[in-house]
């Protein structure tokens, strides 16, 4: 591994095309023409539920990404979506759109007759420009490993997110279907990993990361994208297991850092390591809580929806992830009823709405949230929501959860690091967005890329030579 910066060749280039690109990044990150690129290969690696302090601080056995920050560029935070859950939170780093925009609002989509336990797995959700729709058009080949939101995606190499429902059948069954080409799977199980199992590859286990891995290490060796993505989760199972700071989830942020090394040494092999850029960044942050609430016990007992799956007769009803509650209703125009919910929460006794906080229309439209809730919950440090309607409505809870508003506390901020190619040396970012990272990661490969909302960090990247 490299500890000092990656030289990059001369790039002839005028000061004042220069100067125009970076008014560009400024504006928004939208490019007129094809910028000339920093890095000839970009590594994007998402840590669900990486925070800054794992290598900020370096009490966590992080060392890889703890060096690739110190000799690179690392955030102080990333401001993520909201809720601030995996899947909008994902789809925004590779469209640098906000949820209204990109129309992936949550993990699992809302069913009006009652929630299947579909999640949003298929990218014809995404209703922007992605990474790979945008690197497709313009020729260059891409892959992803457990990528959420890419069954189907325009991906030259991909093993999408995705299983199966019925615990009695093969979960991974799914995964493998999706694959694409659709020898990969057997290629790679034959070439890199051995049989992929769920013994080997469940999110209850931290080999899930270490497979993952792997299959990363071996399309950068043996494909040479030019863009790499992998979602790695252990982190957060065993956050949401057991909180932020137990053992395991150490354990856990020690497999994902061993990951990136495995990566960071395949690109040396393949020999393009100098030419190769690291995006480490995550999803969301954690917080640990101690109560559960169920503002769908409300609702039931003020009529407002059954405590059936399907919500029976319904006209309003939270739809919950984490720290998210968002208020939907059977008719978007109902406006009475909305009001009639809101009267609802603040007539709850103090030390109840002492739990949450009411977020607003205005609020939801500048996080860029589901254009359909009239108003959301958002949960207090500590709390999180559940979407059931039956029983008591507060309750005891233990572990950790995200899907807070992702400026009401730092805990729930993710991180960045970038490294390698084409990033400044020794750098220190302040808080930048989720939105923030596709552009950037555009500007590393030169390609024209429209960020809907997201801006280029200014500063991040070393200055195109004269």
């Amino acid at each position: 591994m490299c500890s000092t910066p990656l030289d990059l060749p001369m790039i002839l280039r005028s000061r004042f095309q220069v100067a125009a690109l970076m008014a560009l990044a400024a504006l928004g990150g939208a490019w007129s023409a094809t910028a000339a690129p920093r890095a000839d290969h970009v590594v994007l690696v998402s840590v669900d539920g990486f925070r800054p302090d794992f290598y900020l601080d370096r009490s966590w056995p992080m060392p890889t990404v703890q060096q690739m920050a110190r000799d690179g560029v690392a955030a102080e935070g990333v401001r993520g979506v909201f809720p601030s859950v995996t899947y909008p939170s994902h789809t925004t780093l590779v469209t640098g759109a906000l949820p209204a925009r990109h129309g992936v609002y949550y993990n699992r989509p809302f069913e009006p007759g009652g929630q299947t336990g579909r999640w949003y797995w298929e990218a014809e959700a995404i209703r922007v420009p992605t990474l790979w729709t945008v690197l497709d058009r313009e020729g260059l080949d891409t892959a992803a490993v457990s990528w959420p939101v890419t069954v189907g995606a325009p991906i030259d190499w991909v093993l999408p997110e995705v299983w199966s429902l019925d615990p009695k059948s093969d979960r991974l069954g799914p995964m493998r279907e999706t694959t694409r080409p659709a020898d990969l799977w057997s290629e790679i199980e034959r070439e890199a990993t051995g049989r992929i199992t769920l013994r080997t590859f469940s999110a209850n286990y931290m080999t899930r990361d270490d497979v993952s891995a792997a299959i990363a290490a071996y399309l950068l060796e043996t494909r040479k994208p030019r863009l790499l993505a992998v979602h790695l989760i252990a982190s957060d199972h065993f956050q949401h297991q057991d909180g932020r700071e137990s053992d395991l989830a150490r354990r856990a942020v020690g497999a994902a850092d061993r990951g990136v090394g495995a990566i960071v040494d395949a690109a040396e092999r393949a020999g393009i390591l100098e030419r190769t850029a690291f995006v480490i960044t995550g999803d969301h942050g954690f917080v640990d809580i101690h109560t559960v609430l169920a503002p769908n016990v409300w609702l039931a007992g003020a009529g407002l929806r059954s405590t059936a799956p399907d919500r029976g007769d319904w006209r309003a009803t939270f739809h919950t992830e984490g720290g998210g509650a968002t208020l939907m209703l059977r008719d978007p125009t109902d406006r009475a009823t909305a009001e009639r919910v809101h009267a609802l929460i603040d007539a709850l006794p103090a030390k109840v709405r002492k739990l949450f906080r009411v977020v607003a229309r205005p609020e939801l439209d500048a996080i860029g949230a589901d254009p359909r809730a009239p108003f959301a919950l958002a949960a207090a440090l500590g709390i999180s929501f559940t979407e059931e309607a039956d029983g008591v409505a507060i309750r005891p809870a233990t572990g950790g959860q995200h899907g807070y508003f992702p400026s009401d506390f730092p805990q729930i901020r993710t991180g960045f690091v970038g490294w390698g190619a084409g990033f400044r040396a020794g750098t220190r970012l302040h808080t930048i967005g989720l939105e923030d990272i596709a552009p950037l990661i555009a500007e590393l490969l030169g390609v024209p890329f429209d960020a809907p909302d997201g801006v280029m960090p200014m500063g991040a990247l070393r200055d195109l030579e004269p």
